[in-house]
């Protein structure tokens, strides 16, 4: 679906227009096309194929999506990969926008997610002494737009760790601590798939070996870097806490474990002195002393509760029972 089709020509919005009214406006001198489309049709990327001369490999990856973050050159012009993580309830929807930059030309293409780049456009618009720079300004703009949105992100995962750390040490709750922050895991290893490939590609868009398209950006794609660098940081940082976490809960789960096996065992002593006496004296001999004895039921029951008794106290203070 086309969602824009712009040109722009000094900083100011020049007309809209048609996909067939592309290549004229692309010959006008200080013009540049920006184009936008969402989950776009193979015969949609055909046609923008040939009004913007792409190549056919970077074509195909807009088509197959599903690529990993990138920033790759084909001549004089740019594509970028870049994830579009949104938090659900059971963990990631992950979209995706390619974006093709030329001397004179921005294409987007949107797939799999509801988050548009309106505000972007917006805020290009309303700053047309950085919009004379041309295309390289909008890729930084669109790059910065999508980077930002993976703070609120990273905030929330965060703020469910606290939570998780919060639970820790409260009792009957390391398994199930244990498989939340597994499930925390896994949404920060998609956040590191989505960020990590990007820092190391997005240096060369700032230093002097970049692409030519975007030499005169190069201090704005710099900032770009230093917010993937520090978001990568954070990445690392929730997933060594979470790794200790993960180790503090198995520990409370061997702890939980081993108050189960004390208390077991203790009983099970408790227990087996009763049957000691009980088989001592349940032996079937004519001749034992006690069998004769009047006294001698009561004193044997005495003698078994009296033991119970003084180790049920001993395991007890030791703090087993």
């Amino acid at each position: 679906m086309l969602v824009n089709c712009v040109a722009y020509e000094n900083g100011s919005r020049l007309a809209d227009l048609s996909v067939e009214e592309i290549s004229d406006y692309l010959q006008r001198p200080g013009c540049f096309v920006w184009v936008a489309l969402a989950d776009a049709t193979p015969q949609e990327l055909a046609q923008m194929k040939e009004e913007f001369s792409l190549h056919e490999l970077a074509v195909e990856d807009a088509h197959h999506g599903h690529q990993r973050p990138k920033i790759e050159e084909y001549g004089d012009s740019v594509f970028v990969v870049m994830q579009l993580p949104e938090l659900t309830r059971d963990g990631f929807n992950v979209g995706e926008v390619d974006i093709f930059v030329g001397r004179n030309y921005v294409l987007s293409v949107r797939n799999r997610s509801d988050q548009h780049f309106m505000a972007v456009r917006q805020r290009c618009e309303r700053e047309p002494e950085l919009l004379r720079q041309g295309a390289s300004f909008v890729l930084y703009a669109l790059m910065d737009a999508t980077v930002d949105r993976y703070f609120p992100i990273i905030d929330r995962l965060e703020s469910e760790l606290e939570e998780i750390e919060d639970q820790i040490f409260a009792k009957d709750a390391a398994r199930a601590n244990i498989k939340r922050l597994y499930l925390l895991k896994s949404k920060i290893t998609v956040l590191r798939h989505a960020v990590g490939p990007l820092v190391e590609e997005t240096a060369k868009l700032s230093g002097g070996w970049g692409p030519t398209v975007c030499s005169n950006s190069r201090e704005y794609f710099r900032d770009v870097y230093d917010h993937l660098a520090r978001i990568n940081t954070s990445l690392e940082n929730i997933r060594d806490t979470i790794g200790t976490a993960i180790q503090v809960n198995l520990s409370m789960v061997a702890i939980e474990e081993s108050e189960v096996n004390k208390k077991l065992a203790a009983w099970a002593g408790i227990f087996a002195v009763a049957t000691a006496f009980a088989g001592i004296w349940g032996m079937n001999f004519r001749v034992m002393p006690e069998l004769q004895w009047e006294y001698g039921y009561p004193v044997a029951l005495g003698a078994i509760t009296i033991a119970c008794i003084l180790l049920f106290l001993r395991f007890r203070r030791a703090g087993w029972l």
